[in-house]
């Protein structure tokens, strides 16, 4: 059977073992292995000389850009600067906010987008989308000055879909910009700026079935431009002179891309990037949700399995499933699934405490090494199979009890 730019890297090596922890790191496809091995017989320094292998890499590299950028849906004005990954790219962002910003979220984010904030006003995680739009506007109003607003636009740790766009709207309303982590929605739907209504979009390779190390941040251009270099050094700088402070900073990308970038990173990512546009997502997303409906169906049937969610079970999500496991400690269970039975999947607070701690408040499970209760975490995508989600529904009935009939 011929291969195809998105088949999974390895998968015939796992031998017995089933993957479902995607929303931690998707698998390698052959779209960014091949991409890599394309280049690595020309493989050179970018924007760093004239010869061949750096031209051709600096040419790569930027045709990378080009195809992230479309991918994004990135407009006049934007600009895409390559990172290490999602939390890299909201750091950049943060420190590039203009004196005295005000950063608005709710606490049902990842770190990654919880913690780097400046002046942050958090609201606790709402029960509704309704709810959502109503708190996001009594924050909102009586703000003055710069204005951020950052959202998940799929949840890590429930995989509900956020409202990005009305939230958006009013965000914009009020004059605030807005910023989507996209890390786990960019490797399920689409992702546009337009669409979404955001300024702001960044995302991971290593959850887009890319390699480690490469991230991306796009969106307006003027408050990066204006800002202080992320990393000062070589490439970010476009004249040094002989005092210290003598300096001219580069415009564009390179500011905030210091020292040599991660030019394997780039290339692969937007390989992946083009071999699911080419793929189209719409049918990819259909199977996906053939999927979920698969698992949450057998999981209903798992004594003591409760599934968690902010916005209710009828919420529109992606292929991510948490777990609350009264009685049970779900490391322990996780521990049970992947050496009895060839599982893996995740356990804890996956870099989410406020809204783990919100989400299981109300059931006695295990705690994770700090005290706070965890859950265990079922994710899929590209590669994922029906025989796959089935194996995982026995496989922890047979961990934490006997399927209710």
């Amino acid at each position: 059977m011929p291969s195809s730019p998105l088949d999974v890297i390895g998968a015939d090596d796992e031998l017995d073992f089933v993957h479902l922890d995607y929303a931690a790191s998707a698998p390698c496809v052959r779209a960014a292995a091949d991409a890599v091995q394309d280049l690595l017989p020309r493989y050179g320094s970018v924007h760093r000389g004239t010869g061949v292998r750096s031209q051709a890499s600096t040419l790569a590299y930027e045709l990378a850009r080009d195809v992230v950028a479309e991918f994004t849906g990135a407009r006049p004005g934007d600009t895409v600067i390559f990172t290490r990954n999602t939390t890299d790219a909201l750091n950049l962002l943060a420190r590039a906010l203009p004196a005295g910003a005000t950063t608005v979220q709710f606490d049902g984010e990842h770190h990654a987008n919880l913690l780097p904030w400046p002046n942050p006003l958090r609201l606790p995680a709402p029960a509704s989308p309704d709810e959502a739009v109503t708190a996001l506007k009594s924050a909102l109003d009586g703000l003055t000055g710069p204005v951020v607003f950052t959202v998940t636009g799929a949840s890590n740790v429930t995989g509900e879909v956020w409202p990005v766009r009305e939230l958006a709207d009013v965000a914009h309303s009020y004059g605030a910009r807005v910023v989507v982590d996209a890390a786990q929605l960019a490797p399920h739907v689409p992702v546009d700026l337009d669409d979404l209504g955001a300024d702001y979009l960044a995302f991971s390779g290593h959850k887009l079935y890319a390699p480690f190390g490469a991230g991306v941040l796009v969106g307006r251009s003027d408050w990066l431009d204006a800002a202080e270099p992320y990393l000062a050094g070589g490439g970010a700088s476009a004249a040094v002179g002989d005092r210290p402070g003598d300096l001219a900073w580069a415009t564009g990308p390179a500011r905030h891309e210091g020292g040599t970038p991660n030019l394997l990173g780039a290339v692969s990512l937007a390989a992946v990037c083009e071999a699911l546009t080419a793929a189209g997502r719409a049918t990819l997303h259909e199977h996906e949700q053939r999927l979920l409906a698969r698992l949450r169906a057998g999981l209903a049937g798992v004594p003591g399995a409760i599934e968690v969610s902010l916005f209710g079970p009828d919420h529109p999500r992606v292929g991510i499933v948490s777990l609350a496991l009264p009685g049970h400690d779900p490391a322990a269970v996780a521990r049970r699934l992947s050496r009895e039975h060839g599982i893996g999947v995740r356990a804890g607070q996956f870099c989410a405490h406020p809204l783990v701690r919100r989400l299981t408040g109300s059931y006695r499970t295990g705690a994770c090494g700090d005290g706070v209760p965890g859950l265990l975490r079922i994710s899929f995508g590209l590669g994922s199979t029906g025989e796959d989600v089935d194996r995982a529904v026995a496989a922890l009935a047979a961990v934490v009890g006997t399927v209710r009939t």
